[in-house]
């Protein structure tokens, strides 16, 4: 079946209309992202931080209790030489962050649930601690964790426009931020690009692919990259043909709903999972990938590769690929992330026999992806090249899509027909240059409007089978 033709069945604007041009290959890069590579400047300051003799971090962990918190603080336990915690901020999790605390000992802890400070007390006095932290509840404790005294580098493990705030505490005080937060480019890459420079940040990658480009990039020399190559597993679908896919979301859309709540490679949360499975995901890191390295929409490429090896590539000016390889694991991002551009010997994600051995894996497999079945990526495409709020309103637009999907209030091609819906009503107060408060506004106002899209489409019986 053809491209326009599924599009349209699936109630679907076909990528040219959504801004997915044809294969265009733009001579003029963006310009320097947020990752520090690229420019001068950035070369040589990476070359004197590798070259010197103290390569010790003093971290700052927001979201300690969530997943990318717990990988961190694994690396920071094996590594005591290498990393110290300064402070901590998690949400609600009182009895895994008492145990943090115990451990690790930071200066400010950071907590967002302000009902539950006495229960906190409570276990660390249980837990034997005499001399407590700082603590600062509700939403300034974000703030108080990324500002913290001593603190040098900043993971952003937190979920959500939430990050935004702190982490422009933190750049406005120079620090590295070891970025997990995706919101923090996607909704707010407007107004972080020009503070990393004005007050001399740097911003390194602790998701896989990201990390992985960033990986590629070092000893780059400036005007170097030609083209970004995102690698993505494919997610739940990735073995079927779109028009099957169709076909079954008709016939039975509650089978394909519990499909697209299990990943194929990996056990993952519940809204990450039907991102894979959308394939948002990689939509997302798109986005990312422009403000991170400065790259053009039209030089940023994504592959589906099932084994997920490969992690991402890059390919230079002289058409040299360059690609970063690996077992599957998440802690070697957040390691780099953090220890940039310092090389620490560990053993993570060496596989049963402790080696990446490529004969034992055997072979690779790659493939392009299809845009019938995956919607989403030309309309993050569309988002990011209209740049601006709009980037901002279809992050919000897709979170909350997500959970109606998997409240099972419409089925799974209802996610970019929803988000395509906010993105049109956002036409009319889009705005180019925002501000924080900008930011903030439309986040939540897109996440409102996917209710108000939902709601009508469902009564036109075009969501709900």
């Amino acid at each position: 079946m053809a491209l326009a033709l599924v599009l349209a069945v699936a109630g679907l604007q076909t990528p040219a209309r959504l801004g997915l041009a044809a294969s265009r290959r733009a001579a003029v890069r963006m310009g320097v992202g947020a990752a520090p590579f690229g420019t001068p400047a950035d070369f040589r300051d990476s070359v004197e931080r590798a070259l010197g003799s103290n390569s010790k971090k003093h971290v700052a962990l927001l979201g300690s209790t969530g997943s990318i918190g717990t990988q961190t603080l694994d690396i920071v336990r094996e590594y005591a030489e290498h990393f110290e915690v300064i402070s901590l901020s998690a949400g609600g999790n009182v009895e895994l962050l008492a145990k943090q605390i115990a451990e690790f000992k930071p200066s400010v802890v950071g907590l967002a649930a302000s009902e539950k400070l006495p229960e906190l007390l409570s276990r660390l006095s249980a837990l034997g601690v005499t001399q407590m932290p700082k603590i600062v509840t509700g939403p300034d404790g974000q703030i108080a964790a990324a500002v913290a005294e001593g603190a040098d580098t900043v993971v952003t493990g937190v979920v959500g426009v939430a990050g935004l705030l702190p982490t422009i505490e933190a750049i406005k005080l120079g620090r590295t931020i070891a970025l997990a937060n995706k919101e923090t480019l996607i909704a707010g890459g407007p107004i972080i690009l020009p503070l990393l420079d004005k007050y001399g940040a740097k911003m390194t990658a602790a998701d896989s692919e990201h990390s992985a480009i960033f990986q590629c990039l070092q000893g780059v020399p400036p005007g170097a990259l030609r083209r970004v190559i995102l690698t993505a597993s494919g997610g739940a679908f990735r073995d079927f043909e779109a028009a099957e896919l169709l076909a079954k979301n008709a016939a039975d859309p509650e089978w394909v709903r519990q499909k697209a709540t299990t990943h194929p490679n990996w056990d993952m949360g519940a809204k990450i999972t039907v991102d894979s499975a959308t394939m948002m995901n990689k939509g997302l890191e798109v986005i990312e990938a422009h403000y991170l390295f400065g790259v053009a929409y039209d030089d940023i490429d994504i592959v589906v590769h099932p084994q997920s090896i490969v992690h991402s590539a890059i390919e230079t000016s002289d058409s040299s690929v360059i690609a970063q390889l690996g077992w599957p694991d998440m802690r070697l991002p957040i390691l780099y992330a953090m220890s940039w551009p310092h090389r620490i010997h560990v053993d993570y994600g060496r596989g049963i026999d402790n080696k990446f051995d490529l004969v034992k894996l055997g072979s690779m497999t790659f493939k392009a992806p299809d845009y019938a079945k995956y919607p989403c990526i030309p309309l993050a495409f569309a988002a990011g090249r209209k740049g601006g709020t709009m980037t901002c309103a279809l992050n919000a637009a897709n979170e909350r899509a997500n959970e109606l999907f998997r409240a099972g209030k419409f089925d799974f091609f209802g996610i970019p027909k929803v988000i395509e819906k906010v993105m049109g009503a956002h036409e009319k107060d889009w705005l180019a240059k925002p501000e924080l408060e900008d930011i903030l506004r439309i986040d939540a106002w897109a996440r409102e409007q996917v209710d108000v899209e939902a709601a009508k489409l469902a009564s036109a019986k075009v969501l709900i089978h």
